[in-house]
Formats: structure tokens, C-alpha cells, sequence
């Protein structure tokens, strides 16, 4: 391996690193939710930057794998939720 590509590589792992570390570092709030829909139960874990983000795409992904329609997934993701657990990261 040339002196360059070492570099190259080196600069390559630093900007990942950055990334990771961006992205990571703005996720302040992780939270599980449990949804009830139409006889069926989900559940979905999600963090964000705040409470109310990482509620709704946990209820995002909880309701996902339960519906069958576009209408289902949005009448689910207002349906409130049966459990719901959040704790700072």
C-alpha cells in the first residue's frame, strides 16, 4: 500500500467515524411502544432527539408489520399506544 492510498483510507474511516458519531450523538431519546390494532399487536423501538419523534417512529415501525393497507397503517399509527417505555441514551 502506497503512502497515498493510506491516506485515502484514512481520510475515508475519518469521515465515516464523523458520520457515526453525528448521527449517534443527535439521538438523545430511545423509546418501545406496543400498538393494538384490529385484533392484532406490534410493538417498535425507535430513538431520536426528542420523546415525541422516537414515539411516533417506534408506532411507525410497530404498526408496519400489522396492517395490510395504507388506511390500516395511518388509522394504527393514531390509534394510541397499549405500552410505551422511553429512557434517555
Amino acid at each position: 500500500m502506497t503512502s497515498r492510498q493510506g491516506l485515502m483510507l484514512f481520510v475515508v474511516l475519518g469521515f465515516v467515524a464523523f458520520l457515526l458519531w453525528s448521527t449517534l450523538s443527535a439521538q438523545r431519546v430511545e423509546c418501545m411502544v406496543t400498538v393494538e390494532f384490529d385484533g392484532r399487536t406490534g410493538s417498535g423501538t425507535a430513538s431520536a432527539s426528542s420523546e415525541q419523534d422516537a414515539v411516533r417512529e417506534a408506532q411507525t415501525a410497530a404498526c408496519g408489520p400489522i396492517t395490510g393497507s395504507m388506511d390500516q397503517r395511518i388509522a394504527c399509527d393514531r390509534t394510541p399506544p397499549a405500552t410505551r417505555r422511553c429512557h434517555p441514551l
